[in-house]
């Protein structure tokens, strides 16, 4: 179906004592809010919007749900104390506490625990990540896609191209504070960013869960993870941490693209009347951006994953706002998605860096 909104938000409101449903969503563009009284909220339109994942959080835990394509219901719960709190002006409940050491030790936060007015941003992208992951994660066990942690078989994550690893610690301590087992792995090229993580998370006393590694994606010696992710890898790195994914058969990947010019460099021959908006650079930017993501996606699907792209953030926060979430199910791609990627490349005579990357 289609949604009216890539995403809703709602909220309990209190505005002059009287109880209001706050409902927001963005058009990518800008955020826009309204304001609803109970007896004129209509609950029941949104829920028959066409939406296949909602989350709910309470005052004593969560509930997800995601209908399936064949229209089934999967739902999972878990159990939390949540603070409600209904003030009209008060800040996004917090996954994660910006006082938490690893936000300090990394540089989020300052040393009173308050984020930096330099990384508000980048706090942001990280706590929307980690809002997906849950819901997403809960949805590739409850499907069979990914074996329910334990213990004895903590589920294991690799952050592939970590840099800074804010995202890596964020995973760590949000997936611990939820009671999953977890393993996590950073990996980046740098020496010094393996050296300054790894110091961190033996400060942090993290370090049994959470390692980090210096080598290049395309050859890490990292064999399998339960779920791939990358938050803004650069360029083709972002096709170097699809294809480990794909060519590991990782069962769940997260990855938000960034800065994708190799497809923009091999615009040249514009087919008509494309040259009407090419002729722009950053709209030919723009549209090089979607096709570099719009085949990454069909090559996903060709490798057996049922793919999406959904916006994880709001514009205002980072024009990089698109997230690729795959999950693998095994499905055979039908000749007519092989018979569309193949026109795309046709048409604009390029040639995906993902592609050459992945083993037949």
């Amino acid at each position: 179906m289609e949604t009216p909104s890539e995403r809703l938000d709602l909220r309990p409101v209190l505005i002059r004592d009287q109880l209001h449903i706050q409902v927001s969503h963005s058009d990518g563009r800008q955020m826009t809010t309204k304001n609803y009284l109970p007896q004129e909220f209509d609950a029941k339109s949104l829920i028959n919007g066409g939406y296949a994942n909602i989350l709910v959080e309470h005052s004593e835990g969560s509930l997800s749900l995601r209908i399936t394509k064949k229209g089934e219901p999967l739902i999972h719960r878990t159990s939390a104390k949540n603070e409600q709190i209904l003030s009209h002006d008060r800040t996004k409940s917090r996954l994660l506490d910006p006082a938490d050491p690893f936000f300090i030790e990394v540089g989020i936060s300052d040393s009173s625990g308050k984020v930096k007015p330099s990384k508000q941003d980048k706090y942001r992208q990280v706590e929307e990540f980690l809002r997906l992951l849950i819901p997403t994660l809960n949805s590739a066990i409850d499907a069979g896609h990914i074996v329910k942690p334990s213990e004895e078989k903590p589920l294991a994550i690799v952050d592939l191209g970590c840099g800074y690893a804010y995202l890596t610690f964020a995973a760590h301590q949000y997936l611990r504070a939820h009671d999953i087992p977890v393993k996590v792995i950073g990996i980046d090229i740098r020496e010094s960013a393996r050296v300054r993580n790894n110091e961190i998370a033996k400060k942090l006393g993290i370090s049994s869960t959470l390692e980090f590694r210096a080598e290049e994606i395309s050859q890490t010696t990292l064999q399998s993870a339960d779920i791939a992710i990358a938050l803004h890898a650069c360029d083709t790195a972002t096709d170097d941490a699809i294809a480990w994914a794909i060519n590991t058969g990782a069962p769940l990947i997260l990855v938000a693209p960034c800065c994708q010019h190799d497809i923009q460099a091999q615009m040249s021959d514009t087919p008509e009347p494309w040259s009407m908006i090419t002729r722009h650079g950053i709209m030919k930017e723009r549209l090089g951006d979607l096709i570099t993501d719009s085949l990454r996606m069909q090559i996903l699907k060709m490798n057996g994953y049922r793919v999406e792209a959904i916006e994880f953030i709001g514009g205002e926060h980072t024009p990089r706002n698109l997230m690729i979430r795959a999950v693998k199910t095994g499905a055979q791609a039908d000749v007519a998605d092989k018979t569309r990627y193949q026109e795309m490349i046709n048409l604009w005579s390029v040639k995906p860096v993902l592609a050459g990357l992945i083993k037949s």
